[in-house]
């Protein structure tokens, strides 16, 4: 498998495409487009790693599988009568879906249900910054891990759009929660800094039926590890997903801070990083690299 890796980045280092960073967030514009990195963690406890791998970056809307999966946790399938299952067909931070289907989302991976999430998390914990840190820390073995105060605030000073969606769906009844400080917290949740050795770590628990593989802790249910998975394959890459699982054949979060990460269920994890975003939001090279990845492989769910 190394020598797949391997292969896959030096056969990619000249990739050409129109994409570019996303610079909607004024402090994601700054990152480097040209680092790209890939790592892979097996449930073999093998690890690899090439390119900018020890780099961290905003993972934004990957920091949404953590968040569901703490809500489920807690209140398991009670969450469903607030966020739907099913692919948006809309942008990922559509109002027109909020308006016509009276404030529930389609699904928990687009902006609308992430912030309904969110809002759950505020009810069920005291201090619920600190219990996604815990739980991120933990999953990726490593306590230094933060939120970047600066790609937070930025996004803070820019969601305006956001704000709308907690906004209309308050007045739909589907809000508990101030708007104010909903959006605080689902910032900083995107603003979580992470290498792709980390989030590779960090998603192996989706890989083991729910279970952390280093600590042997139950991080979820096996039920609601394939139930994530299964919302990653139909939902993880917005108005891509259909073209990913269809190229890839894998479950995966992509975030536009060009991080996405994929799970082969009873195999891996794997992360890989590539600024540059195409007209989806999503990591151009970081989809070519994983599909040649289960194409090499010769393996995928499908």
């Amino acid at each position: 498998m190394r020598e797949i890796v391997e292969n896959i980045f030096h056969e990619l280092q000249d990739f050409k495409d129109d994409a570019k960073v996303a610079d909607y967030i004024p402090a994601l514009s700054k990152v480097n487009p040209d680092l790209y990195a890939i790592s892979v963690s097996t449930l073999g406890k093998e690890n690899i790693s090439v390119g900018d791998c020890s780099v961290r970056f905003s993972i934004q809307s990957i920091s949404k599988v953590f968040a569901l999966t703490l809500v489920i946790k807690n209140i398991g399938d009670e969450i469903w009568n607030y966020v739907g299952r099913e692919p948006s067909g809309t942008a990922f931070n559509s109002l027109i879906q909020i308006e016509l289907e009276e404030g529930i989302p389609r699904n928990p991976f687009i902006n609308a249900g992430a912030l309904v999430v969110i809002d759950r998390l505020i009810d069920i914990y005291n201090d619920p910054y600190k219990q996604i840190l815990s739980m991120v820390r933990e999953l990726s073995g490593n306590s230094q891990i933060d939120f970047d105060g600066e790609v937070a605030y930025s996004e803070i000073e820019n969601s305006h759009r956001n704000l709308s969606l907690v906004h209309l769906m308050k007045d739909f009844g589907n809000i508990h929660n101030s708007p104010d400080e909903i959006i605080d917290l689902y910032s900083h949740c995107c603003s979580l800094s992470m290498s792709t050795e980390e989030l590779a770590h960090s998603f192996l628990f989706l890989a083991n039926g729910g279970i952390n593989p280093f600590s042997e802790t139950v991080v979820c249910s096996q039920r609601n590890a394939k139930r994530i998975n299964a919302l990653m394959l139909t939902c993880g890459l917005y108005n891509e997903s259909g073209d990913f699982a269809y190229r890839v054949g894998l479950p995966g979060k992509s975030g536009v801070g060009g991080g996405i990460v994929a799970v082969m269920p009873g195999k891996l994890s794997i992360a890989v990083w590539s600024p540059k975003l195409n007209i989806n939001g999503n990591s151009s090279l970081g989809i070519e690299t994983l599909e040649r990845f289960t194409t090499y492989l010769g393996t995928s769910v499908f």
